[in-house]
Formats: structure tokens, sequence, C-alpha cells
């Protein structure tokens, strides 16, 4: 051994499951701004707010999102973002705006949001599971005691 240098056994810890508390949290998106809330939400979900946090475990909690039909974005910015999807048959491609997307489907605007900033693994799929989303001020999540979340 080197003089001063003195040798040491570290052990990383990591996440179990048994340590992990999952919680329940309600956001109302009433004049939230679709971005930022979507990154806060992300954050939760992912469990980074956790002093356990571990990259390739789940210890993020469970979020619900009521009033996901009053989020806000920019004017101008509604009538150029778009969403795509595609049927996988030939000319099957179907582009919907901001606008439209939310007359039809509002909770899904947030729910693709919170998607795609979480990482693109079975992690990740995981993940967008303990994302509710609903249009009103109802849900049925009331049994798990959710904590209100300011953002």
């Amino acid at each position: 051994m080197k003089s001063g240098i003195k040798k040491t056994n570290r052990i990383t810890k990591f996440a179990t499951r048994s340590e992990n508390s999952n919680k329940w949290f309600v956001v109302d998106a009433e004049g939230k701004i679709l971005g930022r809330l979507a990154s806060e939400v992300a954050k939760r979900i992912r469990g980074k707010y956790n002093p356990q946090y571990t990259p390739n475990a789940d210890t993020g909690d469970w979020v619900v999102v009521l009033n996901a039909d009053k989020i806000k974005i920019a004017d101008k910015r509604a009538e150029q973002k778009v969403y795509l999807t595609h049927s996988l048959y030939p000319g099957g491609q179907k582009k919907r705006t901001f606008t439209e997307m939310m007359q039809k489907h509002p909770d899904r605007v947030i729910r693709l949001a919170v998607k795609r900033m979480l990482p693109k693994t079975k992690l990740g799929n995981k993940l967008i599971n303990k994302l509710k989303v609903y249009s009103g001020t109802e849900h049925p999540h009331s049994a798990q005691n959710p904590a209100v979340l300011e953002l």
C-alpha cells in the first residue's frame, strides 16, 4: 500500500421495493402551463425527490392530475403543436393540432407530455402507469388519501 492512501470498503446502497413508500399526490392543472406541469410530474413519478432515488429502480410516487381540460399553452403554439399517429397502413398517418386534441382527449395531452419526459425503457413503461389524468375535478382514488401537491 502506498503511503497516505487508505483503502476503504464503500458499499453502494440501492433502493429496494420494501424501502419504497409509495405516496399519492393530487395536482390541479387549472391554469398551469403544460410543459412545466409535465416536467414536475415526471420528476415526482420518477422519484427524483426521494432520498433513496435509484436511477434503475421504481422509487417514485403516484400522481393524479385533475382539470386536464383547463391546461394552458401559448395561443400561437396551440396551432403549431401537432400530434402524429399512424395506423400502420399505407397512408394511415393522422395529424391533430393541440386544440383538436384538447377538444377530443384532454387527458392524453398531459399523458403524452409526461411520457415523453420519462426514460424510453421498460422502466419508463412501468412508470407511466403511476400517472392518472382526469378532465374534471372528481377522481376514484380518494381511498389512497392523496396529498395536494402545489406546483
